[in-house]
């Protein structure tokens, strides 16, 4: 199997096809030959090559229609025009439409060479920094919605860990996913199939909280009627999340650390050893340096567990994650409740960018939950907020009409106006602003605006197709 990138060579001429193909024997690829539009225009839409080799003079069209085409269509294959025409006016027309270079015949073997070679490598690179986008970039994982930097870095921290038998020990404020945490690092193991128990040691009376945890024999206390089975038991073979560790006291924490040292445990009343295979992972949102420091966590313990440590950013610090999070919620709440909400208005943007979120995911979740449950329309809207969200009406939006950054917006509720180059504005912002000015000067030319970003076409569609869903 030929697996060297395919060139689509689009010429009416044998004898210049022949030439050409002469030409390229030393460079690695399948070159293809069609001689009109048509045919060329079929194997476009059928089997896109990597790359394309356009005279425009053919029989039945002119080739800059074939490169409307692959422009307005926005395919992802390179093309290099062939033309006997030698005018600037051509040439920024043909880079405008999203050729990335142009020959003027007659040109040598070294020259179609070397510009065929180089336009085959940029491509594989692009296909390389997509492959890594779709593996890396992502604005979802396992219960998890969320695009920003942060968020990659627990992705890969996730699938690199579970996969371990080691304890991992997840940190967070309250509501940032501490259990979406857990279960996404037993859902990406080899576990996966057995069970994934948790238990909330915050929830648990503390007298009930050991029997929760290792189970009883019948007659064990008052109220034991029947033996049960504890958490490590039912959770034999997968997955024991224990949340709100550092609230489980002293004596229950000598119990816990001999069952992560021997992996045997006592059922409460009992007198037998027990054995199980489990893999733990913990959680807590207070510092567990902290509460060792205080004398409320045993330190063996806390280094027994803290073995793979994650902390789990606030809402706050993970960009314009809040925006992703709220459209999701926003549609599942409202197939849920038979309302009819698409999205959202700039103001309500604006608020939710700006706001501390200091219950973090859980309490946009309960907000926009709210908002369904007491409203209806297409859009939500500011007054439909709790006041302490909504901003004030002399603050203007940074999108116009098409949901577009304003140009002479440059100002925000969080930015310090100031008419120097000291303003200090949120990274995605001037990312957003980087991006669409690219794209304004190259004509709408996504292809040309990521060369000159020296960044994937495929990023700029993923980040503009985000922008819409927000």
């Amino acid at each position: 199997m030929n697996n060297n990138p395919r060139v689509l060579l689009i010429e009416d001429s044998l004898s210049m096809a022949t030439l050409y193909r002469g030409y390229l024997d030393k460079v690695r690829c399948k070159v293809e030959h069609v001689d009109n539009g048509e045919e060329a225009l079929h194997i476009i839409n059928h089997n896109l090559p990597s790359l394309i080799l356009l005279d425009l003079n053919l029989p039945d069209m002119n080739g800059m229609e074939i490169l409307n085409y692959i422009h307005n269509h926005e395919l992802p294959v390179s093309v290099i025009v062939i033309t006997a025409e030698n005018s600037a006016e051509f040439a920024l027309e043909a880079v405008r439409l999203g050729a990335i270079d142009y020959l003027v015949k007659p040109f040598d073997g070294k020259r179609l060479g070397v510009t065929v070679n180089n336009a085959l490598k940029q491509h594989q690179m692009a296909n390389t920094l997509e492959i890594y986008r779709d593996n890396f970039a992502r604005d979802s994982f396992q219960g998890f919605i969320g695009a920003s930097l942060e968020m990659q870095s627990i992705y890969r921290i996730i699938e690199s860990a579970a996969s371990s038998r080691a304890t991992i020990f997840i940190t967070g404020e309250s509501g940032t996913g501490k259990e979406v945490c857990a279960n996404a690092i037993h859902m990406q193991s080899d576990r996966k199939s057995e069970p994934f128990i948790a238990l909330n040691c915050a929830a648990i009376p503390k007298d009930l909280i050991e029997s929760e945890i290792f189970g009883h024999v019948k007659g064990a206390f008052t109220g034991a009627v029947s033996a049960r089975s504890g958490a490590v038991s039912r959770a034999h073979g997968g997955t024991l999340f224990l949340d709100e560790i550092c609230e489980m006291d002293m004596q229950l924490q000598s119990k816990l650390l001999r069952f992560t040292q021997m992996g045997t445990f006592q059922k409460v009343g009992g007198s037998k050893e027990e054995e199980v295979d489990v893999r733990i992972v913990c959680a807590t949102n207070r510092d567990p340096l902290e509460e060792v420091r205080q004398g409320r966590f045993r330190e063996d313990l806390y280094f027994r567990l803290h073995v793979i440590p994650l902390h789990l950013p606030p809402l706050r610090e993970r960009d314009s994650d809040c925006l992703l999070i709220a459209d999701y919620f926003l549609k599942k709440y409202a197939g849920e409740e038979g309302k009819h909400f698409i999205g959202f208005t700039d103001s309500v943007k604006e608020s939710f960018m700006n706001n501390e979120w200091p219950g973090n995911v859980r309490q946009l979740q309960n907000l926009i939950r709210q908002v369904v449950v007491l409203n209806d329309g297409e859009s939500v809207t500011l007054d439909m907020l709790p006041s302490t969200l909504q901003v004030q009406e002399s603050i203007p939006s940074r999108y116009d009409e098409n949901n577009t950054i304003k140009p002479d917006i440059r100002h925000t509720v969080k930015e310090i106006c100031v008419d120097d180059d000291q303003t200090i504005r949120p990274l995605w912002m001037e990312e957003r602003d980087i991006i669409e000015r690219a794209i304004a000067i190259c004509d709408n030319n996504i292809p040309k605006a990521a060369a000159m970003l020296d960044i994937s076409p495929s990023t700029i569609y993923r980040k503009k197709q985000s922008w819409v869903d927000v």
